[in-house]
């Protein structure tokens, strides 16, 4: 049975170029397009679609506000289609703070509309199958006051994070809760050039730790969390004792860039055992044979449950091929990786060429 897909746009091109490319599809049907958000609203309750692709700044009302509309009175997994603006940035932000699955270019820029189309019909079969009144009860989670974990002493240990689809929140809920002085992290989430910056920008105003996008050769420290960029993968490399990390240009990984299975196989040669990896929600297996790697070279791996998952692809093919040492609820998973980290040993590792 094919996803029933609504487009709201204010553009006229946008809406018909995404309906001819996304109808190319099989397993997608556009049901309708709307020029804006009363149109929408209509037709939600007409045509009940599965999933919505949504622009931001439209007329007579806007994405977000209808976003939030919707969200109370008829929730369905929703798509931003946004432009690359820095502006449009921090919208999407706020976008997925108001319920949004995920975050997606809109045609032009870096982006071809044929790469477009692929993208954001991998994200309308995820969003198709996210779990949107859990993603509701999660933000509303968030927005509590969160109690910081504490950490009695560091140690070398390098904690390696993937995620996708609902992965924003569960990042969220997770770097909210750790102490200033945390094992230094490498992220990849999967999120659009610029968005990335943006989210970091505002997980470090939450969080204590320091959270920023990754550049290429920035150090890895205690009580820093770097983002891999949009559109770059990010790779871990060691030089002495020192960790580094790579931002780097190239092919697709799994239909993904950046992707969580680049990083976690940097992290499982240069790392090994002083790591911990952990995958969050998302759908397909980016990820799933670099924790395998990681475990293999005798990292600790966590792997989030299905319960805790907006969609439970990634975390399941990780636990499906031997990847997760831990399988463990969205909730406990910040103090399980620092429970690892403090106990993770030290082991000879590989030197970077």
């Amino acid at each position: 049975m094919s996803i029933r897909v609504l487009i709201v746009d204010d553009s006229a091109l946008v809406r018909s170029t995404l309906k001819r490319e996304l109808s190319k599809d099989g397993a997608i049907e556009v049901v309708g397009v709307a020029p804006d958000p009363y149109v929408a609203r209509d037709m939600v309750v007409a045509l009940e679609p599965d999933v919505i692709t949504l622009d931001i700044e439209m007329p007579r009302m806007d994405g977000i506000t209808f976003l939030r509309k919707l969200m109370k009175h008829h929730p369905i997994p929703t798509i931003i289609v946004s432009s690359l603006s820095a502006e449009g940035g921090e919208l999407a932000m706020e976008a997925l703070q108001a319920g949004a699955v995920d975050v997606m270019c809109k045609p032009g820029t870096s982006y071809s509309v044929g790469d477009i189309a692929v993208q954001l019909g991998d994200k309308i079969k995820a969003a198709a199958r996210a779990d949107v009144r859990a993603l509701q009860a999660r933000l509303q989670t968030n927005a509590a006051p969160t109690t910081r974990l504490s950490l009695t002493r560091t140690t070398h240990q390098i904690i390696a994070i993937g995620a996708s689809t609902g992965g924003t929140q569960a990042l969220e809920e997770i770097l909210r809760t750790l102490p200033s002085n945390a094992p230094g992290m490498v992220i990849t989430q999967h999120m659009p050039e610029k968005f990335t910056a943006m989210f970091a920008e505002r997980l470090n105003k939450l969080c204590a730790v320091e959270v920023r996008e990754a550049r290429d050769g920035d150090q890895l420290r205690t009580g820093l969390a770097l983002i891999a960029p949009g559109n770059y993968h990010m790779l871990l490399r060691r030089s002495g004792a020192m960790y580094m990390v790579q931002v780097k240009e190239g092919p697709l990984v799994n239909r993904h860039r950046p992707s969580v299975d680049v990083l976690f196989k940097s992290t499982a040669r240069f790392a090994g055992r002083n790591a911990v990896g952990v995958i969050l929600t998302g759908m397909g297996d980016d990820g799933a044979t670099g924790l395998v790697e990681m475990r293999q070279a005798g990292a600790e791996t966590i792997a989030q449950d299905e319960q805790s998952c907006i969609v439970f692809g990634m975390p399941k093919e990780a636990i499906a091929r031997g990847g997760a040492s831990h399988v463990v609820p969205l909730s406990r998973i910040a103090q399980t990786m620092l429970d690892l980290a403090q106990r993770g040993g030290e082991a000879p590792q590989r030197e970077a060429a």
